[in-house]
């Protein structure tokens, strides 16, 4: 199909955040080598096939090397770019971690063959990018500026044009607008790109929204009429939901257009087939709801955390008092600065704003929060409230500087940790961001490596008699 002149880029969910949103990260890599050289051929721009929640669950429940995977699917894309979602500071952690392991990180990351990293942090600290967006770039990859979206009081549309401003000063390569809640509505994403455009930026943009209220598709048809460049799909077998759009469904919105993308619609067909017959094998953990979530629009709290509030309030035997905690869910977010709900700042503000209704308002405080007051996961977008910082910290004085800069090199540490069971530096790497996990995953890699040895050895006797 012949692309249009402001052809559409497609980056294409499906190996990444598609099973990452629908199926709870657990696609193992043996469903993505037989379709992978199929997707390279559908004229997609990149695969985002990598980082966030794979890197985990690769280790702790696929019984996958997340670094094998990296390597066996870019040996598969021969035309299209490997992309992952960098979680800046915190990589593809839940903290921060020194800046030893970052750098490691991204520079064996683009040996093992990763051209896009999609950068990003949760308080939309841009402190908290600095490192891994020059490490990038100094690696030859390219580093893609993510800012998160958020409804609030300060989040308006100079707000995200300053920091798409910020990013470009920064040196990044392109800018992704990340919609994780998928509570962006259409005419708003029109105002934001254009707002950067008339700003006089420059760079590819990318719009990255999820399905969960049902508005993704019109926000991308008006982002991109507002001028950007890239927008995020899946099959339509593994979109919509709480992933992102349907590959075949956008592109044949744009078909004929100026905008259209080009995609190969035969070749989608035939991914279609074979995810169909694929995500029923995951049926145990196809737990997304079937509907888009309308009340995502009111309450804005994203269905990850309904569910964790749910449990938590089961547990207490209090299920009855979820109005309350949805009431106290803004309290918290204004009184911490409102920092957009995404992974880490979305668990914190939501524990706490249960702790706050089961137990008095800042009575009992986990110490994610008291971090979070502390300055250790950055500055938020807006003035915290002193009275509720010195309610969970007392007097103690949060620190100022970027927080990373508060942290030893942690790789010596990790190496002493799986010297008994490392093959590769990577293995490093692994135990430094996931030092539970990591270890027990390479010490079951090397038993498996040790049976194979000895029966190979036992299948050479047979030939070979002593």
């Amino acid at each position: 199909m012949p692309k249009g002149p402001k052809a559409v880029l497609f980056c294409d969910t499906t190996f990444r955040d598609a099973h990452q949103s629908l199926l709870a990260t657990r696609m193992k890599t043996e469903h993505m080598i037989p379709i992978a050289e199929k997707h390279d051929e559908a004229g997609f721009y990149s695969m985002e096939m990598w980082g966030g929640a794979t890197f985990d669950t690769c280790m702790r429940f696929c019984g996958d090397d997340p670094w094998e995977r990296l390597r066996v699917i870019r040996r598969h894309l021969k035309k299209t770019k490997t992309q992952m979602l960098l979680r800046g500071q915190n990589i593809v952690g839940y903290r921060n971690y020194a800046d030893d392991v970052l750098i490691e990180f991204i520079k064996k990351a683009v040996f093992n063959g990763l051209d896009i990293f999609r950068i990003f942090d949760a308080l939309n600290d841009f402190r908290n990018l600095e490192v891994a967006i020059k490490t990038v770039i100094d690696e030859g990859a390219h580093a893609q500026g993510t800012i998160c979206y958020a409804i609030s009081p300060v989040h308006t549309v100079e707000y995200y044009v300053a920091k798409a401003k910020e990013l470009e000063s920064m040196g990044v390569h392109s800018i992704c607008i990340k919609d994780m809640a998928g509570m962006i509505a259409p005419y708003i994403t029109y105002d934001i790109v254009k707002g950067m455009r008339d700003a006089g930026i420059t760079l590819p943009i990318n719009i990255h929204c999820h399905y969960t209220s049902g508005m993704a598709a019109m926000a991308y048809i008006k982002g991109v009429e507002a001028g950007a460049n890239i927008v995020d799909v899946a099959i339509s077998p593994m979109s919509v939901q709480t992933s992102q759009p349907a590959i075949e469904v956008m592109s044949a919105a744009w078909q004929g257009t100026e905008w259209d993308p080009g995609i190969n619609m035969d070749i989608c067909i035939e991914l279609a087939d074979y995810w169909k017959e694929i995500r029923p094998l995951y049926a145990a953990f196809d737990l997304a709801q079937k509907y888009p979530d309308a009340g995502i629009l009111i309450s804005q709290v994203p269905g990850g955390m309904m569910s964790n509030f749910l449990s938590q309030l089961q547990q207490a035997n209090a299920l009855h008092r979820l109005p309350e905690v949805m009431a106290e869910m803004p309290r918290v977010q204004e009184d911490f600065g409102w920092p957009p709900l995404v992974t880490p700042s979305s668990q914190i503000v939501g524990t706490q704003a249960v702790l706050n209704v089961l137990m008095g308002r800042y009575k009992m405080c986990p110490n994610e929060s008291k971090q979070y007051m502390r300055g250790y996961y950055g500055r938020p977008p807006a003035p915290i409230n002193e009275e509720a910082r010195k309610a969970i910290i007392g007097d103690e004085k949060p620190i100022t500087c970027r927080p990373a800069d508060m942290l030893e090199p942690e790789l010596p540490k990790a190496k002493e940790l799986i010297a008994h069971c490392m093959e590769k530096e990577e293995d490093i790497i692994s135990a430094a961001i996931y030092p539970q996990v990591a270890p027990k995953f390479l010490e079951e890699r090397m038993a498996k490596k040790l049976k194979v040895d000895v029966e190979l050895a036992k299948q050479s006797t047979q030939f070979y008699p002593v």
